[in-house]
């Protein structure tokens, strides 16, 4: 397992699909009052290197001990969305509120990547809006949710180059 800082460094891909504009105090203080949480110090510490986009091949996903329909042994993490600061096309994590609504998904969550059927969220409902929140998948069509980690930053760490799995999807 790679450490926080270790990933840090080399987080981020080349793309520059999702990319927002560079984060801002003032947009993290909006970001907060509008989803109704506290946002994981370590997410944001990732946001404040590049604010969203495609993530380096060598974190694009995440091991998983059950299967999902993704895969039999980890889900796809090749994306994570940044906080608007203005108006744009790209997803935004503050978009959550109404894909959750959208995709009958349970709240508070803020949803951090994923393409409508399947999603990684930060899962408030265990620890309330201002604690610590745990990190779930999300499987919109067939109505389920697998935990992968406590919190973001063990998240982060857990994170490995889908390529490193048996079946090499990603």
């Amino acid at each position: 397992m790679a450490r926080f800082d270790e990933v840090k460094t080399a987080f981020w891909g080349e793309g520059r699909y999702g990319v927002q504009a560079p984060l801002t105090d003032a947009a993290v203080r909006d970001a907060e009052a509008r989803l109704g949480v506290r946002l994981p110090a370590s997410l944001l510490e990732l946001l404040r290197v590049r604010n969203g986009g495609d993530v380096a091949e060598s974190w694009n996903a995440y091991p998983t001990v059950v299967p999902t329909s993704w895969s039999d042994d980890h889900v796809p993490f090749d994306v994570l969305m940044g906080i608007r600061c203005v108006d744009g096309h790209d997803l935004s994590i503050l978009d959550s509120t109404y894909l959750i609504e959208e995709w009958d998904l349970p709240s508070p969550c803020v949803l951090l990547s994923g393409d409508g059927h399947t999603w990684i969220a930060l899962d408030y409902r265990a620890c309330g809006t201002d604690g610590d929140p745990s990190v779930t998948w999300f499987d919109a069509d067939d109505a389920s949710e697998l935990s992968l980690a406590r919190d973001f930053r063990t998240f982060v760490e857990g994170l490995r180059a889908a390529t490193s799995f048996d079946d090499g999807e990603g």
